[in-house]
């Protein structure tokens, strides 16, 4: 019932369309991108509702509150304590070994969801949101190498040409440049 109301919802009311091209495997890592607005949430939410995934995400402790905490986590919430001084790639690449669903979400970019991926082994789905074309588009599935700076480039590239619900807040920085 979920399913078809958020289906009718992203499809239907809001107009978006999907292109995915690649097969998803049991557990991976997403990188969406770009992400300009907090409406980039609610539009994942809905994604992963009307496609029947279970997705976890990272977002700041700050936003585990109540009553907000239960229900982010509930959704799939892993709150990322960033000021303390722990291995917290290491730790959540544990964590996507560990669970049997497992799945992830300026100029620098944080570059968490590589070195988890890296760490545990797992492929990067690379998720565009195009909100000028209305389009949730997800044509590669990465094999993280441990080149960083070689990875980090190809990854930014496959985002250069999806237009973000603020596309002002979106840079592939150097990566443009080459």
């Amino acid at each position: 019932m979920i399913r078809t109301i958020c289906k009718w919802m992203l499809y239907k009311k809001l107009g978006w369309k999907k292109t995915v091209t690649v097969e998803h495997p049991d557990k991976f890592i997403i990188c969406l991108a770009p992400h300009t607005s907090n409406w980039d949430f609610f539009l994942g939410q809905l994604y992963e509702r009307a496609e029947g995934l279970k997705i976890n995400f990272l977002m700041k402790k700050e936003w585990f509150f109540w009553p907000l905490g239960p229900i982010f986590k509930h959704m799939g919430g892993i709150p990322v304590w960033r000021s303390k001084h722990t291995s917290l790639t290491d730790n959540l690449a544990n964590t996507a070994l560990d669970r049997e669903e497992f799945r992830k979400r300026g100029k620098d970019w944080k570059k968490g969801f590589y070195f988890i991926a890296l760490k545990a082994n797992l492929p990067i789905l690379l998720y565009g949101v195009d909100y000028e074309k209305k389009e949730i588009t997800c044509t590669e599935c990465f094999h993280p190498t441990g080149d960083v700076e070689k990875d980090m480039k190809h990854i930014k590239l496959y985002f250069k040409d999806f237009k973000g619900k603020k596309p002002e807040n979106f840079s592939i920085g150097d990566a443009a440049q080459e």
